[in-house]
């Protein structure tokens, strides 16, 4: 007896993928999207076949996934390389500090310049204060000097007074105490009988000769001389004898 040939069963693994869809669609199931290559290929399959070939899309998306994988690794490797090594930072320090090292031997430079200044200009100060120190002690001598000629006068009335005797009482103190008072101010007193004869000090005003002497002596003193430190005021009026 023959059997009459079934009906092809839509649900097996040999239907083509047009009648795989229709009866995905006709059974209410969607379509799976499978990712292979970077690519999403649509694909309507049955349950029958999608349990049949469920291994093949999974290795092929785990090699994808290593490829992808490899190659996010090389780039980062590319990326990072440059970065980690060292070799040419080297060259690059060296080529900053040599800048550094002309700008540090200019500010060096510039240093000692600004120093051997600083030093010329206290030179010139301190030498401007002995100058100033100098130049006002001279001025004020002079000034002193100048007052002490004008009472010169007075001093050898007081003088010949004494001579005479007529330094005594009131009178005599008021003299010896101008006398102190201006010797306070560095005037000093020279010239006396017997003194050996100093032209630099002395003005002789007569001359004579003497057996009693070997040298140039003062033997009389007209008018005293003074001297206001180491300044001459006015020499000693004085006569002179010379030895035989």
């Amino acid at each position: 007896m023959t059997e009459k040939p079934r009906a092809a069963d839509p649900s097996s693994t040999g239907s083509t993928p047009g009648g795989s869809a229709a009866a995905g669609q006709a059974s209410g199931e969607e379509p799976r999207v499978v990712i292979r290559d970077n690519r999403k290929v649509g694909r309507s399959e049955s349950p029958a076949a999608t349990d049949a070939g469920a291994d093949a899309p999974a290795e092929g998306l785990v090699e994808d996934a290593e490829v992808v994988v490899d190659e996010i690794e090389a780039e980062a490797a590319t990326v990072e390389g440059p970065a980690v090594v060292d070799a040419p930072a080297e060259p690059a320090e060296g080529g900053a500090a040599a800048p550094l090292g002309a700008e540090l031997e200019a500010l060096r430079a510039e240093l000692d310049e600004r120093t051997r200044d600083v030093q010329r200009v206290s030179a010139e100060y301190a030498n401007y204060r002995k100058r100033v120190d100098r130049d006002r002690a001279l001025v004020q001598e002079q000034a002193t000097g100048s007052v002490l000629a004008a009472l010169l006068p007075i001093l050898d009335d007081l003088d010949r007074a004494r001579e005479h005797g007529d330094l005594v009482g009131p009178f005599g103190s008021v003299a010896e105490q101008l006398t102190t008072a201006l010797g306070k101010f560095g005037l000093t007193v020279f010239g006396e009988q017997g003194d050996p004869f100093d032209p630099t000090r002395h003005e002789a005003v007569a001359h004579q000769t003497s057996a009693d002497v070997t040298e140039p002596t003062c033997v009389q003193v007209m008018r005293r001389g003074y001297q206001l430190g180491e300044r001459l005021l006015r020499p000693a009026m004085v006569a002179v004898a010379d030895p035989e």
